[in-house]
């Protein structure tokens, strides 16, 4: 079986993912199975690298918080503050710290420099401002939107008044806090504030979208996107601190769900400027349900990557990460009958391949799955072998 898969492996790069797939995708997804490893953060940078260079993609997206990415958009297109500040205030999730991403950064603003607007690379951050544990407030989004719109719209168009905004968002640490994960009643999102809030705040996006040819003659494309990003991030957190609050049985899968639905928004809205690579965990770029575990519970939700293929079909490309080992995290070598096993018994160290290929090789027998005994590692799910477009296979992760 092995030696019938050894002419379908491939160098990992931009060319090899076009020769795959039936046209020139929107959105190339690349997924990791797991977050801050160095090599894959390496494997991410150089496929962006050659996609602006060769492919003319000018945009990557990453798994971080959409409105601190604009920190790093700024930077990389226009020089506006330093790389170290760039890092410590640019990532959600720890992000910053990692060596890879830091390299993304110097490349990106390195690349930018003396070119025009129209050549220039951009940055995207693609999750809501969201942690594992609570969501952010929404004053930065919510008092980003009423700014733009008041100051290019007359005062008796607007919903209410700054003051009125500051008064109902309150202290943001009341909305920020870590323990409304595990503890609704500690959330403030069924509050009379967060009411009517959520009530301004749809009013704010509708009228966004009803003063169009107004705000086309104020303001620019770069302005009304940020415009349109500061509704998205304001509208998608007072709703995901409402099912906070939830008590239901229904309220992790709800979380869940919604996170997924913020990161397809921003991604739909990044593709609509031009081509863009997204890397994100497999399971938010897969084309199938994600699913997770907490105690004896299962939950299952629809992917970004679900949601984003169904809009943009062919358009949408997903390449799934696998690896062999992790072994400063206890993840030894594949079983060989798993789908990792097979490719792991290749000679190759990091390679492309065709999941059609594999699934070939596998015949009539299914893979068993693998299980891992790191929680931070997600295998591949046989179940979605077919799901993606391409398979980029790292054989061991070195300490980083």
């Amino acid at each position: 079986m092995v030696t019938d898969m050894k002419d379908a492996v491939h160098a990992a790069d931009a060319a090899t993912v076009m020769s795959l797939l039936p046209a020139r995708p929107r959105v190339v997804a690349l997924g990791e199975p797991t977050h801050g490893e160095d090599i894959l953060l390496d494997v991410r940078n150089e496929l962006f690298r050659q996609l602006v260079e060769r492919e003319g993609y000018r945009t990557i997206g990453i798994e971080s918080d959409c409105l601190m990415g604009l920190v790093v958009d700024d930077y990389v297109t226009s020089g506006t503050g330093t790389l170290d500040e760039v890092m410590e205030r640019g990532f959600s999730h720890g992000w910053g710290a990692f060596a890879g991403n830091r390299e993304l950064v110097r490349w990106m603003r390195e690349h930018n420099d003396g070119r025009p607007p129209s050549e220039r690379v951009r940055f995207a951050g693609l999750d809501g401002p969201l942690e594992i544990s609570h969501g952010a407030s929404p004053r930065q989004a919510l008092t980003a939107l009423h700014g733009h719109l008041a100051a290019r719209l007359d005062a008796d168009l607007l919903p209410c008044d700054a003051e009125t905004l500051d008064r109902l968002l309150g202290a943001d640490e009341r909305w920020a806090n870590p323990a409304t994960m595990m503890d609704p009643s500690q959330s403030v999102g069924r509050s009379a504030e967060a009411g009517e809030l959520r009530l301004l705040a749809d009013d704010m996006v509708a009228l966004l979208d009803a003063e169009t040819p107004r705000l086309v003659t104020t303001s620019s494309r770069e302005e009304r996107e940020r415009a349109r990003l500061y509704g998205r991030a304001g509208v998608g957190l007072l709703r995901y601190h409402h099912w906070m609050a939830d008590t239901s049985p229904g309220r992790m899968p709800r979380l869940l769900g919604l996170r997924s639905s913020m990161i397809a928004a921003n991604l739909l809205a990044v593709a609509e400027r031009g081509p863009v690579l997204a890397h994100a965990h497999n399971v938010h770029l897969q084309r199938g349900k994600s699913t997770m575990r907490m105690g004896d519970t299962p939950f299952e939700w629809w992917s970004s990557g679900a949601i984003v293929s169904a809009h943009l079909g062919e358009e949408y490309a997903f390449l799934a990460t696998a690896l062999g080992t992790i072994r400063h995290r206890g993840v030894d070598a594949p079983p060989p009958d798993t789908a990792e096993g097979l490719l792991y018994a290749l000679p190759e160290d990091r390679f492309l391949l065709d999941p059609r290929r594999l699934a070939a090789a596998l015949g009539d027998t299914p893979p068993a799955p693998r299980v891992s005994p790191w929680f931070g590692y997600i295998p591949m799910d046989p179940a979605y072998l077919t799901g993606a477009d391409g398979i980029v296979f790292v054989k061991d992760l070195p300490p980083n």
